[in-house]
């Protein structure tokens, strides 16, 4: 997996690339606990991600209910495989998921 972070004011883009599973999910949640004082939008840009497994939705999870509280965050660009994954697991109705 590979994050590129672009910040605009107060709105983050995290564009994540490759696969997103237990054996990387922890650096997106190091990598959010360490980007987000101060962001009052967070955008994640899927383009580039191919598969994400439950440690990567966990991340995903904490990171919508940390904006819940401080702003908005939406999920854009998701591929057909991920998005069968976050339709299955609850996640498409949890969060915003723009084309």
């Amino acid at each position: 997996m590979e994050i590129t972070k672009e910040l605009n004011g107060t709105t983050l883009t995290l564009i994540i690339s490759g696969r997103l599973d237990a054996s990387n999910a922890q650096e997106l949640t190091s990598t959010l606990n360490s980007s987000l004082d101060g962001v009052k939008d967070l955008i994640f840009d899927f383009t580039n991600l191919k598969y994400v497994a439950s440690a990567g939705l966990r991340a995903l999870l904490m990171a919508q209910k940390r904006m819940n509280k401080q702003g908005s965050m939406k999920i854009c660009h998701v591929d057909e495989t991920v998005m069968e994954v976050l339709e299955m697991t609850g996640f498409a109705d949890l969060m915003t998921i723009e084309p």
